[in-house]
């Protein structure tokens, strides 16, 4: 299957079909499986020993690898020990030719810390370990969300809201699982301010009280909270970084892998238990409609292979919307047999192409017809 994936093709916008004799396009989702395939075995090479063929625990004297497609770290005891372990990486690794970058691969003491897969990993002077979002991720996440800002001026409060709701989505559904309460606080602080800053700017004749009043209110019915920005004729709002609640990611037990069939009870008790890292009105949502789309069936998250980066989830949540739809007669929240009870609109998650399609349709369906021509 991956020889004729690699064998396949690809095609480009605007470009057409292109063979591909060798090699894999630049950036493709088939790279992360094949650096998986070729570094295969690489904590055994840096001599990772498990207690019990725990994957989970590791002998006492015993250094531990963690590895995300290209990208690994190495926790030793000492110095000494990661050098050795480094050397042995670099000679197992050229067999395959490869090679370590060394302007990124270093040795530090884990007081100093050191920054991993948009995480800050390290110990702190009372003994505890804390992993943090590090300062780089969140100093991109900041200038993502002022240029986003700065992009938007001359826009209504709703092309903010749609536009900035799924970056801040997808940012702390990646990050919501490590120590992350002080930097939600920190960068809700400061989304408070660009959207200060932008409703001055959209009205620079008027008054605070005239913005405050215009933008800002208790939009979340379910927070105590009167400065959240909104649109008063949608009643939609901005979502606040500290609304996402901490959420601790499981360990996964011993070697057990997604692709196993044998383990597929696992998996599925772990995905009820656990579930992914929605906010609770989302994941009551998904519960409700069995995970599906209410317009065209098809799943709305592969809980099986859940977003890795703050990019994906915010590409999901892009491609999923909140919207009220009427209840089928008979069901849930329907009229009564007396006629006394009005069917009330339910909110429902959906794909938001599957939105689009159907107010197209409906657009369609009611508009004017046209005079026939002669």
């Amino acid at each position: 299957m991956i020889a004729g994936w690699l064998k396949a093709g690809v095609f480009e916008a605007g470009k057409g079909f292109a063979p591909t004799e060798e090699g894999t396009p630049q950036g493709g989702i088939i790279s992360p499986l094949l650096l998986n395939v070729a570094l295969h075995g690489l904590e055994e090479a840096a001599g990772v020993r498990y207690q019990d063929g725990d994957a989970t625990l590791v002998e006492k004297d015993s250094p531990a690898l963690v590895r995300y497609a290209d990208d690994f770290a190495a926790c030793c005891h000492s110095r000494q020990q990661a050098g050795r372990v480094k050397a042995r990486l670099a000679g197992w690794l050229a067999q395959r030719g490869l090679s370590l970058n060394e302007d990124k691969t270093r040795i530090v003491c884990l007081t100093q810390g050191f920054d991993f897969l948009g995480w800050n990993i390290r110990r702190y002077r009372n003994g505890k370990l804390l992993i943090k979002p590090s300062q780089a991720a969140v100093r991109r996440h900041r200038q993502r969300l002022a240029k986003e800002m700065r992009t938007m001026r001359g826009s209504n409060a709703l092309a903010v809201i749609v536009t900035l709701n799924p970056v801040i989505r997808g940012w702390t559904a990646y990050h919501r699982s490590q120590v992350s309460s002080g930097a939600f606080a920190s960068l809700g602080n400061y989304m408070w301010k660009l959207t200060w800053k932008w409703a001055r700017h959209s009205h620079p004749n008027k008054g605070r009280r005239w913005v405050a009043a215009r933008y800002f209110g208790k939009f979340n019915a379910y927070r105590e909270d009167r400065w959240v920005f909104g649109d008063k004729d949608t009643g939609a709002c901005l979502v606040k970084h500290p609304w996402t609640a901490i959420r601790r990611h499981v360990m996964v037990k011993g070697t057990a892998s997604p692709d196993d069939p044998g383990l597929a009870g696992y998996w599925r008790y772990r995905r009820d238990k656990h579930g992914p890292p929605l906010d609770a009105h989302t994941l009551a949502l998904l519960a409700r409609q069995g995970g599906n789309c209410p317009l065209c069936g098809d799943h709305l998250l592969d809980t099986s292979h859940l977003p890795g980066s703050p990019e994906e989830w915010q590409d999901w949540w892009m491609s999923t919307t909140r919207q009220h739809i009427q209840p089928a007669p008979g069901g849930p929240g329907s009229p009564g047999r007396d006629g006394e009870r009005n069917a009330k609109p339910a909110t429902a998650l959906m794909h938001a192409s599957c939105h689009r399609a159907l107010k197209a349709r409906q657009r369609r369906s009611t508009a004017p017809l046209q005079p026939a021509m002669s």
